[in-house]
């Protein structure tokens, strides 16, 4: 089965050197359904603000496995933010690992 998760962020140590075949970013217009969704957000404001559990677990991805990430544009949040303040959002990115040979 695959694993999708929500995160506030992505690292190429996310994903296994053998399963790194492709990885392909989707950007995402609106906000995906994260509600089913393992969260390894590693910021608490953000976890908040997400109405998900801040987990700063590490995870390696596996071919098939996505995860929906939330990128803060505007700054940095403002410490005990539980909600996006004026002139910040979040804008989303599937970052998917999928089956394939790299390209060159």
């Amino acid at each position: 089965m695959n694993k999708v998760y929500v995160s506030n962020a992505f690292s190429l140590q996310m994903v296994a050197r053998e399963n790194m075949s492709r990885v392909t970013l989707h950007p995402i217009g609106g906000t995906p359904d994260i509600k089913n969704m393992t969260s390894i957000v590693g910021h608490a404001d953000i976890a908040k603000v997400l109405g998900v559990d801040m987990n700063r677990a590490s995870v390696t991805l596996e071919r098939g496995d996505c995860v929906y990430v939330a990128q803060l544009v505007g700054g940095r949040l403002p410490e005990g933010t539980t909600t996006l303040p004026e002139g910040f959002r979040l804008e989303w990115v599937c970052v998917e690992v999928s089956e394939g040979e790299p390209q060159s």
